[in-house]
């Protein structure tokens, strides 16, 4: 039996007794009234063999008058599956529908920590604030979400310590920067859930006591994503983060601990050659109120600021290629440009061009690489698309192909954040995007397909939290003690024993992949195969 097509497939296999003249056993065949005949239907999951990989092409269209077209030339690389890959285009109203659609799911990654945690619970509150705030939430919107915050929370608590603070799996020292992570997202969710505020002050008063004479804040626990650090010290980055969640917190200027940390990260403004702190530092001075120090830094990111095409985005550095990074850099001064008040045509301006920068980097989910970039660029579009909100207007998306395939999709008020998908017929060639009307319409054209398994190593001489992903061979399972040796944060060779639970003809090769978390371009693979299989069904082992 040989599958003809990807994805669960039902397999029906049925058994009936006959009539028959023939002896069975030397007894006569007797067919009875009822129980003569049983059919069983299993479901069977079948995927391409090979690495999955996807590709999307993202636009935020806002025509003014005239129609605005984008072009996209879909190719296939040479290492493909056959028959794995395919392609559609997606439109919604809202650059949040995708996201909104996709709230238990905006990352394809595993998430077994207190941070990997928040990431899933924090975008589910800015997305509730956005539509509480423009009049879209619905009662069946916000009891999905308020249900995914709710077990979030239960969820989080699982790592919390005694004394308030967190950790990311929850035993050895509280961790600073993701108790203040919690700190901001737990005060916010107060308006949506249950939120027992007996937490939330043990968890403020832990970090007020991890402040030193200086006002920056001690830094405990370890920082897994080694990319936020750099010529700043990490203590100001730290400080600037905690600050900022007090403020988001409804912490007042004027209390002593909020009022000290401003002082220390004043006195670092000397040094702004760390462009990711710049950037916490933008926003955190905006959320304070102190608009000299923001315009000094945001007038600095300015001149920092990388070019293409009329869209703005930020890196680390010149030669930086941390996509992760680059999002999560962007977001915060993307917040820094709306969150002070009143906002001008041309502040509105500025921050259109690193939207669309930004829309680019989603992925089909709606997240982004990683989880620190999903939470706080999806915060970032939350308040932008707050600030441009409109109950006006309505416009018309027709995708075409060059062989004369058409999809065209109306965006008006009534289906602003409705998901509309299409399958598109060629999964290789060129196509146009137009957008005719007065709306803004979120358009997404996505690829699919496996690749046969290749390697790469990344640049980095230490890593991240590292990810191994095994994918099981057809038949066979992981013996559940040898998984616990996968568990651990020191260097090692790990082994992983896996067994075979049913024999499978014709069996492939699966992939193991290693990847870091917070840049998973960084990655290795390779495939490996049942050494005991010889031809069909025949073992030597």
């Amino acid at each position: 039996m040989s599958p003809s097509a990807l994805g669960v497939l039902n397999v029906t296999i049925s058994a009936e007794a006959v009539q028959s003249h023939a002896a069975c056993d030397n007894e006569i065949v007797s067919v009875p009234e009822r129980g003569h005949i049983d059919i069983v239907t299993r479901s069977l999951l079948v995927k391409a063999e090979g690495t999955e990989e996807t590709k999307t092409y993202n636009w935020l269209l806002c025509p003014s008058g005239e129609a605005l077209t984008e072009e996209v030339d879909l190719q296939l690389p040479m290492i493909v599956v056959e028959g794995s890959a395919r392609a559609s285009v997606s439109v919604l109203g809202d650059i949040l529908g995708r996201a909104l659609k996709n709230l238990d799911g905006l990352l394809q990654m595993p998430y077994g920590c207190g941070e990997q945690n928040m990431a899933l619970l924090a975008p589910n509150i800015y997305i509730l604030e956005y539509l509480r705030n423009t009049e879209q939430l619905t009662s069946a919107i916000r009891d999905k979400a308020t249900k995914f915050l709710t077990s979030g929370y239960q969820r989080q608590l699982n790592y919390k310590h005694s004394d308030g603070a967190y950790s990311t799996f929850g035993q050895g020292s509280g961790n600073t920067w993701l108790t203040a992570f919690v700190l901001r997202s737990f005060s916010k969710a107060q308006s949506f859930i249950y939120i027992d505020p007996l937490k939330i002050k043990e968890t403020t008063t832990w970090l007020e006591e991890k402040q030193k004479e200086n006002g920056c804040f001690l830094r405990l626990g370890e920082l897994f994503n080694n990319r936020m650090k750099g010529g700043v010290s990490d203590e100001v980055t730290l400080t600037a983060y905690i600050t900022a969640s007090m403020l988001e917190s409804n912490m007042s200027v004027s209390d002593p601990v909020v009022n000290s940390s401003l002082s220390c990260l004043r006195n670092s403004i000397s040094d702004l050659s760390n462009t990711y702190t710049t950037a916490l530092l933008a926003y955190t001075f905006t959320l304070a109120g102190d608009m000299e120090m923001r315009t000094l830094l945001l007038q600095h990111l300015d001149k920092m600021a990388l070019q293409e095409g009329g869209l703005l985005h930020w890196t680390q550095t010149s030669s930086e290629t941390s996509a992760s990074l680059a999002v999560e850099i962007s977001s915060y001064v993307l917040l820094a440009s709306l969150s002070a008040s009143p906002l001008s045509t041309a502040d509105l301006g500025y921050s259109s061009r690193i939207v669309r920068w930004l829309v680019k980097q989603q992925n089909s989910y709606g997240g982004f690489s990683s989880t620190q970039d999903t939470v706080v660029a999806l915060q970032a579009l939350s308040l932008y698309s707050t600030k441009v909100f409109s109950k006006e207007g309505s416009s018309t998306v027709t995708v075409k192909s060059l062989s004369g395939g058409q999809n065209v999709f109306d965006v008006n008020q009534n289906n602003k954040l409705l998901y509309q998908e299409r399958q598109l017929q060629d999964v290789v060639g060129k196509y146009t995007v137009e957008v005719k009307g007065s709306a803004c319409a979120s358009v997404q054209v996505y690829g699919f397909l496996h690749l046969f398994s290749n390697r790469y190593g990344g640049k980095e001489q230490n890593t991240n939290m590292i990810i191994v992903d095994m994918k099981m061979l057809s038949g066979f399972s992981p013996v559940p003690e040898s998984l616990l040796e996968l568990q651990s944060a020191v260097p090692h060779n790990c082994s992983l024993d896996i067994v075979q639970q049913l024999p499978v003809k014709n069996l492939k090769p699966a992939v193991v992949k290693i990847y870091d978390y917070y840049q998973p371009s960084d990655q290795a693979e390779t495939e490996y195969v049942f050494p005991c299989a010889i031809g069909e069904l025949h073992y030597k082992c």
